[in-house]
C-alpha cells in the first residue's frame, strides 16, 4: 500500500514507541486523527489492540486516559457521578442558612461536588489526550448509548450542569474482542480497523525488539510456530504478549534454536491450558 508520506511518519513514529503497525492499522489511526473520528479497533484477544491506543500516546505525545469496560458499567463509573458524602456534610453544616435552602440545586449539583471520571477526564483536559475505551464489548449493551454523544460531538451533557464539549476533541480508540456484537449506532459513528495476528515477517520484528539478545534462527523459528499454532483449534490461541513471553524464556535458558525437548518443557509461557499444551505438543517434532 502507498502510505501518505503523513501516514508514513505516524508509522515511523509507532515504531520507535515499540508498536510494529502494518499498513492498514498506520492509514487507519492517520484517519481518525485527521477526520476527529473515532477508531473502533477489532480483533482477537492480544493481537495489540490496546498496545495500538498506548504506542499512540507515546508517538503523538499525549497522554492516555483509559476507561477499562466491565459487566456494569455505568455513567457513574464512566463519566461523572456526585460526591454524596460530601454534599451530605455540607447540609449538615449549612442546613440552618436560608440562603443554602434557597440555592440548594445549583449549590450541591455544581463543581465543588463533581467528580469526574475517565470520559469527562478526557473531555476536560487542557491538553489533546488519547481516550482508550478498553474492551467495549465487555459493558452492557445499554453501555453503548452512553457514549454516543461523546463519541459523535466530544461532548456530554450533565442534565444539573449543561453540556461539556471537549476542550481539545481526544483522539478515541475502542476496542472490541468480538465477544459480542456492536450496535450500528455506535460503528456509525467510528471508522473501523480489524487487526489480526502480526504475519511472521512482522511477529520476527516484534521479537527482535521486545526479546533484547534473541538470535535471529530462534526468532524466525518462534514465528512460524506461532502461526501454525494459532492456524489449531485451541481453547486460547496464544497472543503476541505470549510469544514475547516464550522469547525470553528460551533466552534465559541460553537458547539459540528451538528444539522439540526444550519447546515442549517451555510450552507454558506460551499455553495457557492443559489441553492447549497437550495437543500441541502432540505436533512437536
Amino acid at each position: 500500500m502507498n502510505l501518505p508520506s503523513e501516514a508514513r511518519t505516524l508509522a515511523a513514529s509507532l515504531e520507535k514507541a515499540g508498536y510494529f503497525a502494518g499498513d492498514d492499522a498506520s492509514l487507519s489511526l492517520f484517519l481518525a486523527l485527521q477526520l476527529g473520528r473515532p477508531l473502533l479497533v477489532e480483533g482477537p484477544a492480544g493481537v495489540g489492540k490496546t498496545e495500538l491506543a498506548r504506542a499512540a500516546a507515546t508517538a503523538l505525545s499525549r497522554s492516555m486516559v483509559r476507561l477499562q469496560c466491565y459487566e456494569g458499567l455505568d455513567e457513574a463509573k464512566a463519566i461523572y457521578e456526585w460526591d454524596y458524602g460530601k454534599q451530605m456534610l455540607w447540609v449538615q453544616l449549612l442546613r440552618d442558612d436560608p440562603n443554602v435552602k434557597n440555592q440548594a440545586d445549583t449549590f450541591f449539583f455544581g463543581e465543588k461536588f463533581l467528580i469526574p471520571r475517565p470520559l469527562l477526564q478526557a473531555l476536560r483536559s487542557d491538553q489533546p489526550v488519547v481516550l482508550l475505551i478498553d474492551e467495549v464489548d465487555r459493558a452492557d449493551p445499554e453501555f453503548e448509548a452512553v457514549l454516543l454523544e461523546i463519541l459523535a460531538d466530544s461532548a456530554v451533557t450533565i442534565p444539573e450542569i449543561g453540556t461539556v464539549t471537549a476542550k481539545h476533541p481526544p483522539l478515541v480508540v475502542l476496542t472490541t474482542n468480538a465477544t459480542r456484537e456492536m450496535t450500528d449506532a455506535l460503528r456509525r459513528r467510528c471508522l473501523h480497523l480489524f487487526l489480526d495476528y502480526p504475519p511472521p515477517s512482522r511477529e520476527i520484528a516484534i521479537l527482535e525488539a521486545k526479546v533484547p539478545g534473541i538470535a535471529k534462527a530462534l526468532a524466525t523459528q518462534l514465528a512460524a510456530f506461532a502461526e501454525k499454532v494459532r492456524g489449531m483449534d485451541l481453547r486460547k490461541p496464544p497472543s503476541i504478549a505470549e510469544s514475547i513471553d516464550w522469547a525470553r524464556a528460551l533466552v534465559t535458558l541460553g537458547a539459540s534454536a528451538l528444539d522439540k525437548d526444550l519447546a515442549r518443557a517451555t510450552l507454558g509461557a506460551f499455553l495457557k491450558h492443559e489441553e492447549d499444551r497437550e495437543r500441541v505438543s502432540a505436533t512437536v517434532s
